[in-house]
């Protein structure tokens, strides 16, 4: 049986990124550096890009004939036995490029599974990712087991490879069908879970991941979540109940998003991402601070459109307001050209956002107040609309 690439400890990795005809170089070095943060969250180490201009991927080797020779000659000689493209592979590219290169290949997706692999704890988590794993097998079990298949048969015959991914594709099969229905299982427990919270009124945090939403989950709810400064800290939804003044509400955390998620890995996902359909409003965390916040906060914004619930009262959240401004003014700027440079970011967002939102800095807790009075009015006027009959109970 094929098993998957396990990333270990301290490999050192060289990626791979095709600028293609609908993109620029520059949007591709950007994935190749988040691929880097992914690449660190699962323990490599970056040590060299590569990246190619190519109207479409080749079909044998994703990238042309030349630039593999170079990442080969890169790779002789030194000690790299990881190479990480930024796209997906298919069975038979992952196949030939691993014997051009002599070492070890993963995509993007996989390095993902890796991380998430990782991250899981409980056994929703553990189900859905073993699942997605398993998604990502099956189309890429018969290229890989493509070495296989020239060893023997031929006519009136079948060789010993044609039979291993035949019974590889029966077993991945099989496990599929056997998480999916586990997967229900527990959907169903936690479904029944969601319907025993009562009528208080859901909150749910959502964004790019590593956007600090497990820090402000844990300053909104005096609670201790897991926040670390990697991808994908948290896969798990952790809900807390949250009193604002006499306001209760439920506030959970999700899992962060990321562009270029893998479908199965979406689709494993949908319990978790449940929390978010079920939510009465939405927190869209930004990372004010980071270069392209604007493309993470549209990926996040499609991504939403996609489970179809961008009808939901939404409070965007920009974080990090000190990290912005450190990596935006220069030391000698005078206090009002600042504040004017911020009073102009704000007006546009609240006209994007209109006017729901809102910025702080988690860590320096900055503006907590703000956050907090913005919120428990959203939830105190939803109480009012759907339980009018409560309105003296909670104010």
């Amino acid at each position: 049986m094929l098993e998957r690439k396990q990333i270990t400890a301290e490999e050192k990795a060289v990626l791979v990124g095709l600028v293609q005809k609908d993109q620029t170089e520059m949007q591709v070095k950007e994935y190749l550096e988040e691929l880097a943060f992914l690449a660190e969250t699962a323990g490599a180490q970056t040590v060299k890009r590569f990246m190619q201009k190519l109207s479409h991927p080749d079909s044998r080797t994703f990238v042309g004939k030349g630039k593999l020779e170079e990442i080969k000659d890169y790779i002789t000689g030194r000690d790299i036995n990881l190479v990480i493209f930024d796209d997906e592979l298919t069975g038979s590219q992952i196949t030939n490029i691993e014997k051009e290169l002599g070492v070890k290949t993963i995509d993007r997706s996989d390095l993902i599974l890796d991380i998430f692999a990782r991250r899981a704890k409980t056994a929703q988590a553990k189900t859905q990712v073993e699942l997605a794993q398993y998604q990502y097998l099956l189309p890429r079990l018969k290229g890989m087991w493509k070495h296989l298949e020239r060893q023997g048969g031929g006519i009136g015959t079948r060789g010993p490879g044609e039979t291993e991914i035949e019974t590889d594709r029966r077993i991945v099969k099989d496990k599929i069908a056997l998480l999916r229905k586990r997967l229900a299982e527990i959907d169903k427990q936690s479904f029944t879970q969601r319907k025993d919270r009562g009528e208080f009124i859901r909150v749910a945090l959502v964004g790019y991941t590593n956007v600090g939403k497990s820090t402000i989950m844990n300053l909104l709810s005096k609670s201790e979540v897991f926040a670390e400064n990697k991808l994908f800290a948290t896969l798990d939804t952790t809900t807390r109940k949250v009193v604002f003044d006499t306001t209760p509400f439920l506030l959970s955390d999700t899992v962060g998003f990321i562009r270029k998620l893998p479908h199965h890995l979406v689709e494993s996902f949908k319990s978790t991402l449940d929390e978010v359909r079920e939510a009465d409003i939405l927190l869209h965390v930004v990372d004010l601070s980071h270069p392209n916040y604007e493309d993470q906060f549209n990926v996040v914004n499609k991504t939403l459109q996609e489970l179809n619930v961008v009808d939901k009262p939404m409070i965007t959240i920009f974080n990090k307001l000190d990290q912005y401004e450190k990596n935006t003014f220069d030391p000698w700027l005078e206090k009002e050209i600042k504040d004017q440079i911020l009073e102009e970011v704000r007006e546009r967002w609240e006209n994007v956002t209109q006017g729901n939102c809102v910025f702080i800095s988690a860590i320096e807790k900055r503006n907590l107040e703000g956050l907090r009075a913005t919120i428990m009015n959203k939830v105190r006027e939803l109480y009012r609309i759907r339980y009018p009959y409560k309105t003296d109970f909670y104010y």
